[in-house]
């Protein structure tokens, strides 16, 4: 799109549907899967993306007019490695979600939603609008991350645990399991790509005509 055709309410928007990066790019999958057996997880986890997608989308923006062709992709890793750091220190303050997280926190750096937004959007727009893409990729990964996150935690285990506190129980014992293992996570995954495929699909002109 062109840049004057951009606004920043658009910028914003289209990270929830029509350019999330989980359910329509399909990318930084593999943490997704992994983390998404709780709620909690997936706050921090969300946070962090939001935090590093953002700023490094900006700043990525401010410098793109200085940055040499040749070396631009190892200046980009720089710049997210700068900000995953930031977070990996941040999270050892919190050592129950740190342990949890562990290695997820770090892999950020090489999380392909990052660095596909900094070598496809933010090195060739302005910062506002480098900004709002940041924000609104990372909001439409984190609320992708919680819909599953609830989904498995409560009917996998039959109850939502946030910060040491029963916030929903279901007090049923005989759970199916198999939604917090690794099945679970494609299986969800698969229902809400169907769901939004679906979604898709009613939106499109003539739809009903076929």
């Amino acid at each position: 799109m062109e840049e004057k055709k951009r606004t920043l309410w658009g910028e914003l928007r289209k990270g929830f549907i029509t350019t999330n990066p989980l359910l329509v790019l399909m990318v930084g999958l593999c943490s997704a899967l992994a983390i998404s057996t709780r709620v909690e997880n997936c706050i921090f986890m969300g946070l962090a993306v939001i935090f590093v997608l953002t700023c490094s989308n900006v700043i990525i923006s401010l410098i793109r007019n200085f940055i040499p062709d040749q070396v631009r992709i190892p200046i980009y890793i720089v710049v997210i490695a700068s900000f995953v750091t930031i977070v990996d220190l941040t999270l050892k303050t919190i050592p129950a979600v740190y342990e949890r997280l562990g290695v997820w926190i770090p892999l950020i750096v090489v999380n392909c939603i990052i660095l596909a937004r900094a070598e496809g959007y933010a090195s060739s727009a302005k910062v506002s609008h480098a900004f709002m893409d940041g924000l609104g990729i990372g909001m439409g990964y984190t609320s992708v991350l919680l819909i599953m996150s609830v989904f498995r935690e409560l009917f996998g285990t039959g109850k939502i645990v946030l910060f040491e506190k029963k916030v929903i129980d279901l007090h049923i014992k005989a759970v199916p399991m198999i939604l917090i293992m690794f099945p679970g996570a494609f299986i969800t995954y698969a229902l809400l790509s169907a769901l939004l495929q679906w979604y898709q699909a009613r939106k499109k002109p003539g739809a009903e005509e076929g």
